[in-house]
Parts: structure tokens; C-alpha cells; sequence
């Protein structure tokens, strides 16, 4: 039987994504049970940075579940008409469709007793067509006769509900939580329904809402709801689809909560949708397996799911070094949320709520959320700043830099512009060149100096715990070292290597965008990158890139105290104070310096490149797309992501449709490494940057390559992979490293 086109690309397209992908056998089982393909991503809109949810530029508003047929958003009228194609969105692709609501709610009351004047009541809800889904209740009631306003959470916050009762709330706390989950019962009595266990989870609170409406000390006018990390982001989900909900506080709920997959995904070192569908194939609908680094053609995203409760009032408590959040994409994400609060005139109901540490919370914390509550509810009031750390606004910043650029002052170029030199001297001088215009385009760099590294200021252990490399690892050793500015590094290297007398290659370690823990992968598969390269008898310099790690807080007010600068020039010039740091090493052979960088750690190296030359060879995996070719039409989001998402490189900004004006280019600065071994991996797949806009670069800087006599030293890669750093690029990068950069 012939199939159509459609068909036959979707399925080529299922088989490819299952080479790609680990083994996943709940998603594979699923695949034979319900025949589903993937979706025609052709058909889908790419919007690879965060979309304006009223529907302007990159907006993400549509009337299908393709996402197409976008319609501005002007009124809170049109927002609540929206609301309604973006849960159907939701459901078909994220969460999976729920039953209405029962209406034979039955409550049994099974224990009730007093204690230290409260009141604990344990009732378990009978509902469905037989009456064969049930629920367990634990509440918590202070004397009086109220009513009182309702801390709602599950079965993991038995505690959080201890203080709430402390506080003059009615706590309740229900099984549908890990350890405490009764929403199994509700598949057998609701059998037609694809919902996933976070969308049971979330639609069990709302059953506590139908019995609390019959208790007479709860104010259902009053509720809160709350939940940390998977928790959270079942009340996520709740708060969507239940507007009697007055008040959410969705704790470190991460990926699949209030980080956008566009914002945080396995190229940002975090909990990216392969690793979250595969691990907890019941948290989501298998469908959203589809979109493994094709987030930026999802149809709706969970920046949408947080907007769904709009404009109640809605805290988002992150930690700062929580491997499962990221600082940076909550702010993406509160960034495109609160145009929708602002629609309502209702800014001061969206905050974010910034904690010290890791994933855990505490009962300051809580006593935090209950004074949300309190503010909300009319009880109190509690101050809750908007304080964002992330340089995000570049109008502000081109007020305050009082930089001025025409685009159209300077000449179109194209990518092999520097080629057309017929010789050595004309590439010497076209180098200069580049230079002179990366140092502009990376700003005015304050002054500085040089530092031996020293010992003073080093790292604690107990920070080197909490950013999950306190241990070298087996076979290895680690030094600390202080350098440049005041920065804390560490080398890792085979044990024994730094007393045996011999100078061991050393490799520049450059991380992406990963704010969570630095320069140490949050979220991987098999071992971290700088452990693979000691193992295979490299030293590795390691360091967090400023806004990450132990540096995330470093990145506030940047501008402010440099507008004339960029983070991308000091990120260059910590690169550059690693390199003189490694001069000092005894153990080092200085001219032996290999550079890999990843994401945005190439984007850094490539420049680092430009402006230094003592790197030895370069590696650049999954680096940038070539910046003429990166228009607001490309997939990628174009160079905009480098100079207003991310403010990177601000000045880039003034280029954006006149592409083929900016001073230089990626081919330019992959050039400026010749005769050097450069390779540069380029997965098919990216979404970032795909090959297409990446290998004319590659091509070009091919070319000065040979005028030096050395074409094969330029090496791409296209692996059929998305964008990651895994276990069998880090294999690549060891070849290539052993055939150019020997141990």
C-alpha cells in the first residue's frame, strides 16, 4: 500500500529520532499501541526565542495545533479567548486531556481529632461513573469557626501545611504526590482520557476544591495552591484549568514547569525533554517526545502554561544553583508572562522569588509563600521587589551606552570576503583588521592587568559541594587555582600528574549557557567532559563564564557599571586571563593549549581566537550559525538572541536586517586560527545552528586555510544529532584532540 508524501517524511523522520534518541521502551510501547507519527514540522512556524504572548513579533498565539494563523492580542477580552486554544494546545501536545469535572463527590470521613488546638480531619473523596476513583484529604483546621482562607497542597508538604495552620490557614493536603498518590484509581474509572499522571495529579487538587466548597470553615474564595519541584508543576497545570485557584506559588519547578524547553534544554546542561520523557515517561504526554531538539517548533511551551493563570497572583520561587532550574530562563519566562499581568494592570501579581542554594527548601521559605498569601488575600502586606539579575533590556542599555550606529555606514560583505587575499601579507593585514573590529564590536574593556594565579579567595568546599564538583573523580586530581580577576578555576588532571616531573597538554574548557552549576554539566549523559579529557591524559582549565555558576549574581547591573563594554568582551578577557594563568602552571605545557568550547563557550573561543594566539587548536561544538545568514527568517531566532535575549554583544543589535553589514563574521574569525587544527561539529539537527548556516562558513575560512598550505587543519563534523554534548561527541573531540594535540 503506497503512502502519501506527508506520511512517508513523517515516518522517515520517526525512524531518524529513534536512532538519534536513547532507548525509551514506555515511548516506544506507546508508538505500537497508538500508530502516532510525529507532526510535519514543515508545517510548523519555528520560533526559537521566547514568543511575545500578545501576539506581535515571534508571538506564539494561533487557532490551530499547528500554531499557525496568529492574531494580536490587545484586550483582556481577547487573552481570555486565547486562553482557551492555548489549553487545547496544552492538552494535545504536553499534558493529555482530563475528564470534566464529577458530580457525585462523595466524602468519608475517616479519622478526625483535635491537638494543640487545631484540628486534623483525614477523609478520603469517592467520585466517577461508579464511584471507583478515590482520593485521601488531610486537613488541617484552626479553632474558631472561620472561614478560613485554604493552603492547598500534596501529600510531600505535610509540613508546609503545619506552618500554614500556624498562620490561620486551613491546610489541606492531598494524595498526589510521590509516596502519597492515590490518581491511579482514577484511570480505571475514567478509561477514555490520555491525561498524564502530573495532569491526574493537578485535576485531584481541583476534587479538593469540590469537597472544601462543602466545608464550612474553608473560604474557597481564598485559595492557594503550592507545590515544589514536580509538585510544582502539577500546580501549574491546576491553576490552567481551574480558575477557582485566587493563588499559586510554583516552587523549583524547573523544566516542564516554568521554564520554557526554549530556554532551558540539554544545550543549556539542563533537564532538556528527551532526558524528562524518558526518565518519567508518565509526567507528560509521549507526544511531547517528538520535539527532542525541535523545541523551538512546539506549538505552545510552558511559559504558556504559566501565563494560563494570569492575572491571579502568581509567585515563582528558583533557587539560584538548582541544577533543575535555571536563572536565566526564569527570567525569560517572567519576561513573556508579564505583558499579560500588564494587560490586566495587574504587574504586582508576578514575581519571582529568588532563593540561596539548591533544590532544597526551608521554613523561612515557606514562611516567604504564606506571606505571599497573606499580601494576595488581604491579610498583611509584604514587600516582593521585582528584582531581576540578567541584563535584558537593550533599549535601556543603547540609552545608557549613547552608542550611535548606522548600519548602512558600513559596506556589504560577503562570507568569503577575506578570501579573495592572493597572499600571507594580505591575510596579516586583513587580520589586523579583524581585530581592530571585534575589539569594537565587543566594546570599550576597562582597564587590566595581568595576575599570576595564586591560592587567596579559592573556592570553599562547601560551594564546590553545592556545584556538584567537589570530587575530582576517580583516577583524577583537582587544583584549585585563583586567577585574573579575582576568578576561581580548577584544573583537573590524571593523579600523580603534577609531581611527575612532566608538562602535560592542557585543554581550555569553555561551557555553554548553563547558569545553574558553571562549567559542570546539571544534566547529562555519562561523564562530565573535563573528567573524559583528564582521563584520556589531558590537563582541563575549568572556570564558570560569567552569569553562571558561583557567578550568576556577578552579572546584575553589568551595564550599568559598563555600558560601553559587552559580557561577551569580559568573558573573552577571562578566557584570555585563563590562558595566562596556564603560563604559570609548572605542570603545563603552555604551548600545548587546546580550546573547547560548547555553545556558548565557542562563541567565546571564537573570539578568544581573534584577539590571542596562543591557543594551539580550537575545537567548536555546536558553535554559532554565520551571522549574515542568521536573519530574523532563519529557525534560529537570528542574531537578535546574541544582542537583546541574551545581551551578549548589544552593539550587534544595530545590525539586525542588514545582516550583510556586520564588520566580521563567523568564517572571519574561524579564519583568524590558521594554520591551526580547528574542528568544528555542526549536528545535523541544530536548531541553533544548522549546518546549512554553519558550513558556508566553514567553507569560507576554508579557503585562508589553503592559502597557508593547510586546508585538511579545518575539519566540520555533522553528526545525525540535535543539539547536546554527549558521551559520542566527546569521543570526536578526543580523535581529533590526539591526532593534533597529543598526550
Amino acid at each position: 500500500m503506497n503512502t502519501n508524501p506527508d506520511e512517508r517524511k513523517r515516518k522517515a523522520y520517526l525512524e531518524q529520532l529513534k536512532r538519534v534518541l536513547p532507548p525509551s521502551a514506555a515511548w516506544e510501547a506507546w508508538l505500537t499501541q497508538s500508530g502516532e507519527l510525529p507532526p510535519d514540522f514543515d508545517q510548523f512556524p519555528s520560533r526559537s526565542l521566547p514568543p511575545d504572548l500578545l501576539g506581535g513579533e515571534n508571538g506564539a498565539t494561533g487557532t490551530n495545533l499547528a500554531g499557525s494563523n496568529r492574531m494580536p492580542i490587545a484586550t483582556p477580552t481577547a487573552w481570555e479567548a486565547q486562553r482557551a486554544i492555548l489549553k487545547e494546545h496544552l492538552q494535545h501536545w504536553i499534558v493529555g486531556h482530563c475528564p470534566p469535572p464529577p458530580d457525585n463527590v462523595r466524602a468519608e470521613l475517616t479519622r478526625e481529632q483535635v491537638e494543640s488546638g487545631g484540628t486534623r480531619r483525614e477523609v478520603t473523596l469517592h467520585f466517577g461513573l461508579n464511584e471507583g476513583a478515590s482520593l485521601r484529604l488531610i486537613l488541617f483546621i484552626p479553632p474558631g469557626d472561620g472561614p478560613f482562607p485554604v493552603f492547598l497542597t500534596q501529600g510531600t508538604h505535610l509540613d508546609w501545611a503545619r506552618i500554614a495552620l500556624r498562620r490561620g490557614y486551613l491546610g489541606c493536603v492531598y494524595a498526589g504526590s510521590d509516596g502519597f498518590d492515590d490518581t491511579d484509581s482514577f484511570r480505571a474509572e475514567y478509561p477514555g482520557f490520555d491525561w498524564s499522571r502530573l495532569m491526574r495529579r493537578a485535576w485531584a487538587g481541583s476534587r479538593c476544591i469540590d469537597y472544601l466548597d462543602r466545608v464550612p470553615q474553608a473560604n474557597t474564595q481564598q485559595i492557594a495552591l503550592t507545590g515544589h519541584s514536580r509538585n510544582g508543576k502539577q500546580s501549574l497545570m491546576a491553576s490552567a484549568f481551574d480558575e477557582r485557584i485566587s493563588v499559586v506559588i510554583s516552587s523549583s519547578s524547573g523544566a516542564g514547569g516554568v521554564l520554557s524547553a526554549r530556554t532551558f534544554s540539554e544545550q543549556h546542561f539542563g533537564e532538556g525533554i528527551e532526558l524528562i520523557t524518558r526518565v518519567f515517561p508518565e509526567w507528560f504526554h509521549p507526544r511531547l517526545r517528538f520535539y527532542c531538539g525541535r523545541e523551538d517548533k512546539l506549538p505552545v511551551d510552558f511559559c504558556e502554561l504559566v501565563a494560563l493563570t494570569a492575572p491571579r497572583p502568581l509567585l515563582l520561587s528558583t533557587a539560584l544553583n538548582d541544577a533543575v532550574e535555571s536563572a536565566w530562563a526564569m527570567e525569560q519566562t517572567y519576561l513573556t508572562v508579564q505583558p499579560i499581568y500588564a494587560l490586566y494592570n495587574a504587574q504586582n501579581r508576578l514575581r519571582i522569588l529568588w532563593r540561596p542554594g539548591s533544590h532544597e527548601t526551608w521554613p523561612t521559605i515557606v514562611e516567604r509563600y504564606l506571606d505571599w498569601c497573606d499580601t494576595h488575600f488581604g491579610r498583611a502586606s509584604h514587600a516582593f521587589a521585582e528584582h531581576l539579575i540578567y541584563p535584558h533590556d537593550w533599549r535601556r542599555w543603547q540609552a545608557t551606552s549613547r552608542e550611535a550606529v548606522n548600519a548602512t555606514d558600513y559596506p556589504v560583505r560577503t562570507l568569503d570576503a577575506d578570501t579573495r587575499a592572493t597572499s600571507l601579507d594580505d591575510l596579516g593585514v586583513h587580520h589586523q583588521h579583524l581585530r581592530a573590529q571585534v575589539t569594537w564590536m565587543l566594546g570599550h574593556a576597562p582597564p587590566g592587568i595581568s595576575a599570576q594565579p595564586g591560592s587567596y579567595g579559592g573556592e570553599p568546599p562547601h560551594i564546590a559541594q553545592l556545584l556538584n564538583r567537589a570530587d575530582a573523580g576517580t583516577g583524577l586530581e583537582k587544583q584549585p587555582v585563583v586567577f585574573g580577576e579575582y576568578l576561581n578555576g580548577d584544573v583537573y588532571l590524571p593523579a600523580g600528574a603534577r609531581t611527575s616531573g612532566q608538562k602535560l597538554p592542557v585543554v581550555l574548557w569553555l561551557h555553554p549557557a548553563a547558569p545553574a552549576n558553571g562549567y559542570v554539566a546539571s544534566y547529562r549523559r555519562g561523564e562530565q567532559i573535563y573528567r573524559t579529557l583528564a582521563r584520556a591524559g589531558y590537563a582541563v582549565f575549568c572556570y564558570d563564564q560569567l552569569g553562571t555558576g558561583r557567578r550568576i549574581e556577578e552579572v546584575e547591573g553589568f551595564y550599568r557599571r559598563h555600558p560601553d563594554w559587552s559580557i561577551l568582551g569580559k568573558q573573552v578577557r577571562d578566557a584570555q586571563s585563563a590562558l595566562d594563568a596556564l603560563q604559570h602552571l609548572p605542570y603545563i605545557d603552555a604551548q600545548r593549549i587546546a580550546v573547547l568550547g560548547y555553545g556558548l563557550g565557542s562563541l567565546v573561543g571564537l573570539h578568544l581566537g581573534a584577539l590571542d594566539d596562543r591557543p594551539a587548536a580550537f575545537a567548536s561544538v555546536c558553535g554559532p550559525a554565520a551571522f549574515r545568514l542568521d536573519t530574523s527568517q532563519a529557525r534560529t531566532g537570528g542574531i537578535r538572541r546574541w544582542s537583546h535575549v541574551n545581551m551578549l554583544i548589544p552593539k550587534l543589535g544595530y545590525f539586525i536586517g542588514h545582516e550583510e553589514r556586520i564588520p566580521y563574521d563567523v568564517s572571519d574569525l574561524l579564519a583568524s586560527f590558521a594554520p591551526k587544527p580547528v574542528l568544528v561539529i555542526s549536528p545535523q539537527l541544530d536548531r541553533e545552528a544548522p549546518p546549512e548556516l554553519v558550513t558556508p562558513a566553514v567553507d569560507a575560512a576554508r579557503a585562508v586555510y589553503a592559502l597557508h598550505g593547510a586546508a585538511n587543519q579545518l575539519q566540520q563534523l555533522t553528526p545525525e544529532d540535535y543539539n547536546r554534548f554527549g558521551p559520542e561527541m566527546h569521543q570526536r573531540v578526543i580523535i581529533w584532540l590526539r591526532a593534533n594535540i597529543a598526550t
